[in-house]
């Protein structure tokens, strides 16, 4: 066993746990959507929050193990390292940024709302667009890194496969965004 490989193994290691949250985080997103009720909506916000705190973790893991094997194999200017390391920058920073402030957004809806049904701030919080596109595009984004890491393409591919990348996320994200075919058909005024 030599460095090189344990690193690597920890770099794995930190895919995973981001990978596990983001799992975590998307079923919660679909649950707070689902919800009709606080009871309903509290246990899986509450989970999403406690969820938010592995993300640092992951994304210095990824950090420190990517700075290592970049030091160690390739070179600080290598193309398809510095656009992945900007893509990673962007995961780390919408994270908190854009989706933890809706999500907070959301989280004081939830407690203004009180005990019954969701009033329709609270059910169109659940349905924000920065908190549904971060919630799949930063996945997204991690896989255009792992295809950069993997075919070690030029700058331009390397770009590419993180914008395909943070499209498909946003493309997926973006039904969701929307009021269910149920909720919207019995809208006043719908017809």
């Amino acid at each position: 066993m030599d460095t090189y490989h344990v690193v690597l193994y920890l770099h794995f290691l930190s895919v995973f746990l981001g990978f596990g949250a983001a799992g975590v985080i998307g079923v919660c997103v679909f649950r707070l959507r689902a919800a009709q009720t606080l009871a309903d909506a509290i246990p899986f916000g509450t989970l999403a929050g406690q969820t938010e705190r592995v993300y640092p973790v992951a994304i210095i893991g990824l950090f420190a193990t990517g700075a290592y094997m970049t030091s160690h194999l390739w070179t600080w200017s290598t193309s398809w390292i510095e656009v992945s390391i900007v893509g990673l920058v962007l995961v780390a920073l919408q994270g908190p940024l854009l989706a933890g402030r809706r999500a907070h957004l959301l989280k004081q809806a939830l407690q203004e709302n009180g005990p019954g049904p969701l009033g329709e701030r609270a059910k169109q919080l659940t349905r924000d667009p920065i908190l549904w596109i971060v919630t799949f595009a930063n996945p997204a984004i991690v896989l255009g890194i792992a295809w950069n890491m993997t075919e070690k393409p030029g700058t331009a591919g390397a770009i590419a496969s993180i914008v395909i990348a943070y499209a498909i996320g946003t493309a997926v994200a973006w039904p969701f965004t929307r009021a269910p075919a149920v909720a919207a058909s019995a809208a006043p005024g719908s017809a």
